[in-house]
């Protein structure tokens, strides 16, 4: 998604974990910020705020797309694990947006922003629950933050990926049968790369959607629209 906004044209600030390469040779984007959004909020999303204000006070647009997995069976699952999803997953975000929309509030700035939700926000899986309760929030939150925001010329949306092929995912992608079981449930039969969600959030952030508010865009080949897929006869 970084990649897609440095091409059409905007001046990109990336964040990463502490492993992520340090420069990059995008033409407009400026160097990575490392944060763990992970732990110490309130603290690490101020900081990671001030550090992008600092580089750009005139930055209006932002991408929310720091994630985790991490669920355990539901009858196992400790407290813990249920609380750090919901802080990375839907905490962090919360911040991030509070914290630019005050200052493009103060500064007059009619900001953009697209949070990243899953199409587990409507639907459940097993061994998910504390994935699809925080990307449930996300999607409750995307309309909330729309409501609150748009009288101040702040417009939020959401993109919601299906299956798609990121290092979080890789383990299940690589087992064949695993692959073909996700591929068989999706209409068009394709489990794409991260670059399936670029077009959308260009899309969201630029003017062709000035009306759009509050929207949760489905990029998902149609996963959530197939009820019940039928088991081809040569389905292995």
């Amino acid at each position: 998604m970084a990649t897609a906004m440095d091409n059409a044209g905007a001046s990109v600030i990336r964040h990463g974990q502490p492993e992520a390469p340090k420069t990059t040779s995008n033409k407009n984007s400026q160097f990575i910020l490392h944060t763990d959004l992970s732990s110490h909020l309130p603290k690490s999303a101020r900081h990671l705020v001030k550090k992008v204000l600092e580089q750009e006070p005139r930055t209006n647009l932002l991408v929310c797309n720091a994630g985790t997995y991490m669920d355990q069976p539901f009858l196992e699952m400790e407290f813990e694990t249920f609380q750090s999803t919901m802080q990375l997953n839907v905490a962090s975000q919360f911040l991030l947006v509070q914290e630019f929309a005050r200052h493009w509030v103060k500064n007059k700035i009619a900001g953009r922003v697209v949070l990243t939700g899953s199409i587990n926000g409507r639907l459940a899986e097993p061994v998910h629950v504390a994935y699809d309760t925080s990307k449930g929030a996300i999607e409750a939150m995307v309309r909330s933050l729309s409501v609150s925001l748009a009288p101040h010329g702040i417009r939020i949306n959401g993109v919601a990926p299906g299956l798609v092929k990121t290092p979080l995912t890789a383990s299940a992608l690589n087992n064949q049968s695993d692959r073909r079981w996700m591929e068989l449930h999706t209409p068009n039969g394709e489990v794409p790369g991260p670059e399936s969600c670029a077009g959308a959030t260009v899309f969201l952030l630029s003017d062709a959607a000035a009306h759009i508010h509050g929207q949760m865009l489905f990029v998902d080949g149609g996963m959530s629209i197939w009820q019940q897929p039928e088991r081809p006869d040569n389905w292995n």
